[in-house]
C-alpha cells in the first residue's frame, strides 16, 4: 500500500511539472518576459516615421537614413579607447561619460553611444566595428524637411529622456519621440511600431540563433502618414514677409476652421534640429532671449487686440439692444472720463458718428459711448460685466480654443472678480474700465484668437474649433470636436451692419490704400499702445501694428490676423502683410509687386535694437 502511495505521489508531481513547463512554453512567454532573460538579446528594428503632407498633398516632412552607434555595457571588452574615440569623433572623457550613463540605464540592454552618424561617417566606421566587442551600428530614420518653414507648427523630434522612459513603457533609451508641434501631438500615429528580433545566446554570450525559432519576433510597422491643413506655399510666403519682423500671422478657412497658415516671426529652418548638430543648434535658438525664435508668438503671445476689438463691442451692443446701426455719438477728437474729465484722444477727425463711420474711421469716442450703454442697461456694474464677459467668451476669447497643438495660451477677458480684487467691490464702473471698449485695458488675445474671432464674424455668428489635422492615413475622419459648429451669443442679423462697416474700412477708412483689385475685403486696423517701465517711470515705445480681415466678403474663404510688434499703426505693416497674404491665397499671384518688394525688404531691426533697460509695464498685475 505504501509503495502504491509513493508511486502515485511521484506520478502526480511529474504531471504537475510537465503541465507547468508546457504552460510556460506554450502560453506564458511574452516579449516583455523574454527581456528579463539574460540569455536572450533583443534587437529592435525601427520603422520610418509617418510622412507629413500639407492640405494640397505637398510633402512637408519625409525621412532620411542615419546610424547610431550602440553599446551593451556588459558585453564590452578592453579596447583602444583613443583609436575608437577618434573614429567616433568624440573625446575620451565624453566617451567614458556616455558609457557610464549607458551602464546606469542597463548593463545588458543596448543604449545609444553616438547618435545620428551620417552616411559618410557610417561608411568609414562599419568595417572597423568588428574590432570593438559590445558595440554595433543600428540604422535610424531621421526627419528630412522639404520646406524651410513651419518649424513651430511641425515641431521636432529628439531622444527620449528619463521622464519619458518612466512615464511611457513603450520607449527604451536612445529612441526618438515627438517633442513639440505636430510631431508631439500626433506622436502615436507618426512613430509607427518598432519590430524586434530575439536572439538566443550560449553560455559564452555568443549568438546561436533566433529565440523560439522567431515565434516572438515582430516586423516594424511604418508610421501613419498625416495631412495637415497648412498651405505650404502660403506659409512659406508669409514667413518671407516676416523676415526682420517680430509677431504672428494666423489664417483660417472660416467654413471649416482649418488653419491655413500659422506663422511666428522670427522663425528658423527646422532642418537645424536634425543630425549631430541638433543639440548645439537648439541651445543657440532656445537661449536667444531677444529674438526668441522657438517661442511661438502665434499661440503664445497675449497682447492687447486694439481696435479690431471694437467690432465685438458693436455686436454686443446690438445684441443687447442698447444701440442700433443709426445710433450716433459725437466725437470731440476724443472722449472724457473720470471726475477730472480726463481726455482720451481719438484720431478719427472728430464729428458725429454712426456705427458705420465709427467702424471705418475707428472712432474711439463712438465705442466708448457704446461700451457705456452696454453697462448702463443693467442695475449694477457686476451684472453688466457678467453679460459683457459672456458675449466675449462666446467668440473663443479668454480661454484655450482647443487647437490640436500641445501648447498655447488662453488670452484674457477680465471678470468682475478681477476688478473687485484690484479696485474693491462696488468701487469701479464702466468708465473705470473704459479702455476695454477700444481693445486696450485688460483684454488680451493671441493672434490665433484674433483670427478665430474674425472667422466667427465672417460666418455671421459661428466658428469651428481651429485645427491643423486634415486627414490621418487613408481616413478623412478627425476628432468630432473639429467638425461641430460653435455658436456665439450674437444673433445672425446683427452681423451685417458690422461687416458693412468693416468692408468700408477698405473703401473709405483706415485701410483704403490696401485695396486688392477684384477682391472684396472686410477688415479692421489696430494700433496698440506699447508701454514699458524704465527707472520706475512709465515710458511709451513704438506702437504695435494689428490687422484682421476676411475675404471675399460675400463668400469668405480666408480669415486672417496679423500682429507686428513695434510696427507703428495698423495699416502700415500688419495691414500691408494681410492684404498680400489674402491676394496670394485667393489669386495665387501678386499684382502689387512694389508693395511685395517693400514688405520683403523692409525690416524693423532698428526698432528692436533701440536701447532698452526697462521692465514690462504692469497694469492691474498683468504684463503689457
Amino acid at each position: 500500500m505504501k509503495k502504491l502511495l509513493l508511486f502515485s505521489f511521484v506520478i502526480v508531481i511529474g504531471f504537475v511539472y510537465i503541465g507547468r513547463l508546457s504552460y510556460m512554453q506554450l502560453f506564458s512567454f511574452s516579449s516583455n518576459r523574454v527581456l528579463d532573460d539574460s540569455a536572450v538579446k533583443a534587437v529592435y528594428d525601427y520603422p520610418e516615421r509617418g510622412y507629413i503632407y500639407d492640405r494640397n498633398g505637398n510633402l512637408l516632412v519625409g525621412n532620411q537614413t542615419a546610424y547610431d552607434v550602440m553599446v551593451i555595457p556588459r558585453e564590452t571588452k578592453p579596447l583602444d579607447t583613443l583609436e575608437f574615440c577618434g573614429l567616433l569623433g568624440i573625446s575620451k572623457s565624453d566617451f567614458l561619460k556616455r558609457l557610464e550613463k549607458a551602464r546606469n540605464y542597463s548593463p545588458r540592454l543596448p543604449s545609444v553611444l553616438v547618435a545620428q552618424l551620417s552616411k559618410e561617417d557610417y561608411a568609414s566606421l562599419q568595417e572597423k566595428m568588428r574590432k570593438y566587442t559590445g558595440f554595433y551600428i543600428q540604422k535610424r530614420s531621421l526627419r528630412d524637411y522639404k520646406t524651410n518653414s513651419s518649424a513651430n507648427v511641425l515641431g521636432y523630434i529628439s531622444e527620449v529622456n528619463e521622464t519619458d522612459l518612466s512615464t511611457n513603457k513603450y520607449y527604451t533609451a536612445g529612441e526618438l519621440i515627438g517633442r513639440t508641434g505636430i510631431e508631439k501631438q500626433y506622436e502615436e500615429f507618426l512613430r509607427g511600431r518598432k519590430g524586434v528580433k530575439f536572439i538566443q545566446k550560449d553560455r559564452f554570450n555568443r549568438a546561436i540563433g533566433p529565440y523560439k525559432e522567431g515565434k516572438l519576433d515582430t516586423l516594424p510597422e511604418l508610421g501613419t502618414e498625416i495631412h495637415i491643413t497648412i498651405d505650404k506655399a502660403l506659409q512659406e510666403y508669409g514667413e518671407k514677409l516676416m523676415v526682420g519682423k517680430r509677431g504672428g500671422i494666423v489664417a483660417i478657412e472660416p467654413k471649416t476652421g482649418e488653419v491655413l497658415t500659422m506663422i511666428s516671426g522670427p522663425s528658423y529652418d527646422p532642418a537645424l534640429l536634425v543630425g549631430r548638430e541638433r543639440s548645439r543648434n537648439y541651445s543657440k535658438l532656445h537661449y536667444d532671449s531677444i529674438s526668441r525664435p522657438t517661442w511661438d508668438r502665434s499661440i503664445l503671445s497675449e497682447q492687447s487686440p486694439g481696435s479690431p476689438f471694437k467690432a465685438l463691442n458693436a455686436l454686443v451692443a446690438l445684441q443687447e439692444g442698447v444701440i442700433t446701426p443709426k445710433t450716433k455719438f459725437t466725437c470731440y477728437n476724443g472722449f472724457y472720463v473720470g471726475k477730472k474729465k480726463t481726455k482720451k484722444l481719438c484720431h478719427c477727425g472728430g464729428g458725429i458718428r454712426n456705427m458705420n463711420s465709427g467702424i471705418f474711421t475707428s472712432c474711439n469716442a463712438y465705442f466708448a459711448g457704446t461700451f457705456r450703454n452696454i453697462y448702463g442697461k443693467y442695475e449694477t456694474t457686476d451684472e453688466g460685466m457678467d453679460v459683457w464677459e459672456n458675449h466675449m467668451r462666446s467668440f473663443g476669447l479668454g480661454n484655450y480654443l482647443g487647437i490640436d497643438l500641445p501648447t498655447g495660451r488662453p488670452g484674457r477677458i477680465p471678470t468682475k472678480e478681477f476688478y473687485d480684487k484690484w479696485y474693491g467691490d462696488g468701487r469701479w464702473y464702466s468708465p473705470t474700465i473704459i479702455s476695454n471698449s477700444i481693445g486696450q485695458g485688460e483684454v488680451a488675445a493671441t493672434p490665433l484668437q484674433l483670427a478665430n474671432m474674425t472667422a466667427a464674424i465672417a460666418n455671421r455668428g459661428y466658428f469651428y474649433t481651429p485645427h491643423l489635422i486634415k486627414r490621418v492615413g487613408g481616413s478623412s475622419a478627425i476628432d468630432p470636436k473639429f467638425t461641430e459648429r460653435r455658436y456665439t451669443t450674437i444673433d445672425k442679423e446683427h452681423f451685417e451692419p458690422v461687416i458693412e462697416g468693416m468692408a468700408n474700412v477698405y473703401k473709405y477708412g483706415t485701410a483704403n490704400r490696401l485695396r486688392i483689385p477684384d477682391i472684396t475685403i472686410a477688415g479692421k486696423t489696430g494700433t496698440v499702445e506699447n508701454f514699458t517701465r524704465i527707472d520706475g517711470k512709465k515710458v511709451q515705445l513704438t506702437d504695435h501694428s494689428v490687422f484682421v480681415a476676411f475675404a471675399p466678403v460675400e463668400n469668405p474663404k480666408i480669415a486672417i490676423s496679423v500682429y507686428i510688434e513695434h510696427g507703428y499703426y495698423g495699416a502700415r505693416y500688419a495691414g500691408h502683410i494681410a492684404s498680400l497674404m489674402i491676394e496670394k491665397y485667393l489669386k495665387g499671384d501678386i499684382t502689387r509687386k512694389d508693395l511685395e518688394y517693400r514688405m520683403f525688404n523692409t525690416t524693423l531691426e532698428k526698432e528692436y535694437e533701440k536701447p532698452f533697460s526697462g521692465e514690462p509695464f504692469k497694469i492691474n498685475e498683468y504684463v503689457w
